[in-house]
């Protein structure tokens, strides 16, 4: 068992790839959730839109540890001159009583390598040795995740460019906001509202953060099931998510359900972003497939059940429900 106090941990790894491009990566935190499994959302409060800039910002985060959802408010201190990137946790989730650290990037041993050093500081709250082992746990998971993501994607980054697509789709809405919203929101209520949908398992647990399992079948009969981590923002009418579980062409997926407020009705907009997975590509789509062929295919099926909840929203608001 640990002991009480302020715990420290320190974690490397060495990259074949140079020190800049490591730093871009770690620097560019609104991209975290397509890049990091823990990572569900990233919003920044404050500071530089340009990380390369330099400067002080803040961020909500919105994350996995250990199978629960956790959120936080950090600040972060950019350094890119000297490759380093200091962080405090403003607010803290329990059972985190304090939470800080640095990433450091330094030139590796061969020229156009990097290494790459995440240091965290830590309490927890009420200095309750259980919770200290729960953190240290959490912590050395995450961090041995990000640290090999972050290997991956700079040694990978040319290819990875090519992997990544996102794209949108819109409905206007004659209809109340609010009930877009609603439709949108309850989720267990999905397999009697939309044809594509033939289960669903939903907890909500804290408020505001539901995880799905959720069963659908594809025109051609297919049946998938994912999991997925929605972070659902009631003021805004707009909720993010992120697949834990996806289907065998996609390496990442994450996305965004918004309605805004458009004349006298609203508009409702689905938006994804997607990282394929290049190595299912000929077992699902055969030999002959192409990154583009499987964007297709993925763009017309996601797209597709997207579209075809847009349009059930529309109607349910439409028809005035309550």
């Amino acid at each position: 068992m640990l002991r009480t106090g302020t715990h420290r941990t320190t974690h490397h790894i060495d990259i074949d790839a140079s020190a800049a491009a490591v730093y871009g990566i770690v620097a560019d935190a609104p991209a975290w959730p397509v890049q990091f499994a823990p990572t569900l959302h990233v919003e920044r409060l404050a500071g530089p839109e340009e990380p390369s800039a330099g400067g002080t910002e803040r961020l909500r985060i919105w994350a996995t540890a250990n199978g629960e959802a956790k959120v936080w408010t950090s600040r972060r201190e950019l350094d890119p001159a000297q490759s380093r990137i200091r962080f405090r946790q403003e607010v803290s989730s329990p059972p985190v009583a304090a939470m800080s650290g640095e990433w450091i990037v330094e030139a590796g041993a061969a020229p156009g390598t990097a290494r790459l050093t995440l240091l965290h500081e830590f309490a927890a709250v009420d200095d309750d040795p259980g919770d200290l082992a729960w953190i240290d746990r959490a912590t050395d998971e995450n961090s041995r995740a990000e640290l090999a993501n972050i290997k991956q994607l700079a040694e990978g980054a040319a290819r990875s460019a090519d992997l990544d697509f996102a794209f949108e789709d819109s409905t206007a809405v004659d209809g109340d906001p609010e009930a877009v919203y609603r439709f949108l929101r309850e989720a267990a209520a999905w397999p009697d509202r939309l044809p594509h949908v033939s289960g669903m398992r939903l907890r909500e647990e804290p408020e505001n953060i539901q995880w799905m399992v959720m069963d659908t079948v594809a025109k051609d009969g297919s049946a998938h099931t994912t999991e997925s981590v929605r972070v659902c923002f009631p003021a805004r009418r707009r909720i993010v998510y992120k697949q834990l579980v996806t289907p065998p062409l996609m390496a990442t997926h994450i996305g965004a359900w918004t309605v805004v407020p458009d004349g006298q009705g609203a508009r409702a907009t689905s938006w994804h972003r997607i990282r394929l997975n290049e190595e299912a590509i000929p077992r699902v789509l055969g030999a002959g497939a192409t990154l583009q062929s499987a964007k297709d295919v993925i763009r017309a099926a996601v797209g597709g059940n997207s579209a075809a909840t847009l349009a059930l929203a529309k109607r349910f608001a439409e028809g005035r429900h309550e």
